[in-house]
């Protein structure tokens, strides 16, 4: 699976033939939506009284839950492992080794595989790592697969893996549940988890805090307009049924969020991209199906039970509108048969922790080349 999707990146178009889905593939287009996430000035290093949106011990249960059926959630690891292979690529472009590296949410081990797979920058990342640990919120998930199943037996990287909450694994303050140092690690990742994190300013600002100065923190997280099919038909599906809305999708933070949240929490050289991955399902219960089978259901506050918190009605007019709104025709496809499009928006960090000979940006104003001028002589020879 891995060998066809680092084949076919190259391509710029993935095709991947996983249970309930048709096509999987890497589309390139924002789509301008904005989600609010609250930052403060003053970073911080023990727990805050911030508004809770998430229930923490419900996303644990679901995550074991996922975790119990083996062969059902690798079927669906595709997302996160491209996710994670996309994130390693990024690791490439920094020209250096690292001693001891956290991997925060590590879910499966999902980073620890990438880490050995070759990538068109180069070989396996894993032999510029000396130790990882991975830190998971669910100890069945974490300990899904033995060793064998993650790394070759020939690699050099030693693993660690730690059950623990990340919202509290990096607090300053052991009665909080803080278990790390400060100026620690030589490099921090999350791929595909800080999307379920209550309170991201206390976590980054305790990431920044366990960094060693001048150490890179490298993030992939769900964001902005992710699973916007899937939250618009819901919405109307809960008018059209139950004439009122509720949220069944999580709210998400975006690129200027993030941004914001890098700078109020200490990190320089802060660089963001944005990755579309669009995955085709034959209909709504398959993907809702999936998301279950990944540990990504619904866990906020106050939701409704069941699938999706929707009656079985309100399912049935779920699917009807989320054909008619995003459906499209299966290319190849006979009889007109239809597929839905799940849209999955990647936003990709680095910040690096301040250090003593960092690079910085010039001044403001400092520049010796005036931009206008520039655009006029485009619009000139144009």
């Amino acid at each position: 699976m891995s060998w066809v999707l680092r084949r076919l990146r190259a391509q710029h178009h993935l095709s991947l033939f996983a249970k309930n889905t048709f096509v999987f593939r890497a589309n390139y287009f924002p789509i301008p939506r904005r989600y609010v996430a609250t930052a403060t000035n003053n970073p911080r290093t023990t727990r805050s009284t911030s508004v809770q949106i998430f229930d923490r011990d419900a996303k644990r249960l679901q995550r074991d839950k996922a975790a119990s059926n083996v062969r059902e959630s690798r079927d669906v690891d595709y997302l996160r492992d491209e996710v994670a292979d996309r994130l390693v690529e990024r690791l490439h472009d920094i020209n250096r080794s690292y001693k001891n590296v956290l991997d925060l949410g590590a879910g499966a081990c999902h980073l620890a595989r990438a880490l050995h797979r070759s990538t068109p920058s180069g070989g396996p990342f894993a032999k510029r790592i000396e130790h990882l640990t991975c830190a998971e919120l669910s100890s069945k998930f974490l300990h899904r697969d033995e060793n064998s199943y993650i790394v070759p037996p020939d690699s050099s990287m030693k693993i660690t893996r730690l059950a623990a909450d990340e919202e509290t694994l990096l607090l300053d303050s052991p009665q909080e549940g803080g278990m790390f140092e400060t100026n620690t690690f030589d490099a921090v990742i999350s791929s595909g988890s800080m999307h379920w994190i209550n309170d991201l300013p206390t976590v980054l600002s305790s990431i920044n805090r366990v960094l060693k100065p001048d150490s890179p923190f490298l993030c992939a997280m769900f964001g902005g307009d992710t699973l916007y099919e899937l939250r618009t038909s819901l919405q109307l599906a809960n008018m059209d049924r139950l004439g009122g809305v509720s949220p069944h999708v999580s709210p998400l933070a975006d690129v200027r969020d993030m941004g914001s949240l890098l700078q109020r929490t200490g990190f320089k050289l802060i660089t963001i991209d944005i990755d579309d991955i669009i995955v085709d399902y034959l209909d709504v219960f398959a993907l809702l199906k999936d998301l279950q089978a990944m540990g990504e259901a619904n866990a906020i506050l106050g939701r409704r039970k069941g699938l999706a918190g929707l009656s079985r009605e309100a399912l049935v007019g779920l699917e009807g509108i989320y054909k008619e709104l995003h459906g499209r025709a299966e290319d190849g496809g006979s009889g007109g048969e239809k597929g839905i499009p799940a849209t999955f928006r990647i936003v990709y960090v680095i910040g690096w922790k301040e250090g003593i000979g960092q690079q910085q940006p010039l001044k403001r104003g400092s520049g010796e080349v005036n931009l206008k001028e520039i655009l006029r002589g485009e619009g000139n020879n144009s």
